[in-house]
């Protein structure tokens, strides 16, 4: 329709938000990658299994909203690293739960400390007042996002 504003994908809050999110996953996988050898899926199913705890690889999917071969794959790799178990799920003959064992626990634990120094350096960089806005912010949109109940599959 003539007189209609153009798109412009690079103001496109959609397409903001994701390079804003591959930048910074890419710069801390720098960490991870060089220390541990993990993949970012990897250290995304490592990192939820240390936050939450035991799980199955369909719960992770869900909390990551990562694909189920991905994280498969994921696990498959953790598991011949030695850093996760698996066991039947009593209550899904299909499924397994999932755990970190002792060694997967330590790299959390030492994964962790570098996040968190990565978070406060980030966080530094921005200032408080717009680090604590960006939060705000970010919230509002993911509580939206939930709240449309819209899955891609």
């Amino acid at each position: 329709m003539a007189g209609d504003e153009a798109f412009d994908l690079g103001g496109f809050l959609p397409y903001l938000l994701n390079q804003a999110a591959e930048a910074t996953s890419r710069d801390f996988q720098a960490t991870y990658r060089a220390t541990y050898g993990l993949t970012r899926v990897q250290w995304r199913v490592l990192a939820n299994l240390g936050k939450f705890g035991a799980m199955t690889a369909r719960d992770i999917c869900r909390i990551t909203h990562m694909e189920k071969t991905k994280v498969s794959r994921a696990v498959a790799a953790l598991e011949d690293q030695g850093h996760l178990s698996r066991a039947p799920d009593p209550g899904d003959r299909r499924a397994e739960i999932l755990s970190l064992t002792d060694r997967g626990r330590a790299v959390f634990a030492d994964l962790g400390q570098r996040a968190i120094a990565y978070d406060r350096a980030l966080r530094a960089e921005l200032g408080p007042q717009a680090s604590g806005r960006l939060n705000a912010l970010l919230a509002r949109l993911i509580a939206r996002g939930e709240g449309l109940g819209i899955d891609d599959d």
